[in-house]
This record gives C-alpha cells, structure tokens and sequence, in this order.
C-alpha cells in the first residue's frame, strides 16, 4: 500500500481486492488464534477433572484396602485387551506352540494355531514381531523355534 492514504473511492479494483485478501486473511488468523485459545482452554478443564477422578479413585481404592479388599487395577480401555485370547495373549500362545517342538514350519504353526482359536491372518507378523523380540529365532527362511 502507499504511505498516504486514499479513500476507498480512490482505489483502483487491484488494491481494493488486495485490500480484501489481506483482511480476509486477518480474520482468518483471528479465528485461528480463537481456536487455539479454546483448544487450550478445554485441554486444561480436562487435565483438571481427570486428576480429580484419579484423586477420588485413589482415595476410594485406599478405603477398599483398608477394608481389607483388593482394590481393582485400572485398565487403560475398558474390556477385552486387544490381541488376546482366553489363556493369554497370541503373542504367548505362539510361543508356546513353537516351544512344542525343536523347530517348526510356518505351516505347523498356523494349523496349530487355528486349533488354538488364533485367527490366522496375521501370524507372520507376529512371528515377525517375537522374533524382533528375541523370544523366538528362525534358523532357516519359514522355520521358527524359540530363542
């Protein structure tokens, strides 16, 4: 813009659309900056209520111990844990069944597996996974047993 300043009649169609895209582009910024402060604003009033909860849990399993109960652990979600069976996770389940024999194939595993009641789609990976872990070792391509 010039340092003097014209009235709106005196500018020409390039300024006057100029003039609106800086404005538009202030007002933008205006509500981001809302935004922002608000986002923070609802973080904080959750920050607050979940140490409250934590405080009146911790108090309340405090009076079921003194009670001479066992207060229940929390769980981070409610439920079934994710990637588990009955008897433990399926990570666990195909150690053990690779712990059955010195050495297995992929395809024992998966047979034993699906009459474990493990879903055999993502066997691979977790063999994968265990053996990242060190907990099992593949001396041949296909062939696991554990570590």
């Amino acid at each position: 813009m010039a340092a003097e300043k014209k009235s709106i009649s005196d500018l020409s169609a390039e300024e006057l659309y100029a003039l609106a895209r800086e404005r538009e582009q202030q007002e933008a910024e205006h509500q981001a900056e809302a935004l922002r402060k608000k986002r923070e604003a609802l973080k904080q009033k959750r920050k607050e209520i979940v140490a409250r909860h934590r405080t009146e849990l911790a108090e309340i399993d405090r009076q079921i111990r003194d009670m001479g109960g066992r207060a229940p652990k929390a769980r981070a979600s409610g439920g079934r844990r994710r990637g588990s069976i009955s008897g433990g996770t399926i990570s666990q389940k195909l150690c053990d069944i690779v712990a059955t024999q010195p050495s297995m194939g992929i395809s024992e595993i998966r047979e034993q597996a699906v009459a474990a009641g493990i879903d055999p789609k993502n066997i691979s990976q977790t063999l994968a996974y265990l053996k990242r872990q060190g907990r099992l070792v593949s001396p041949r391509r296909g062939v696991y047993s554990t570590a």
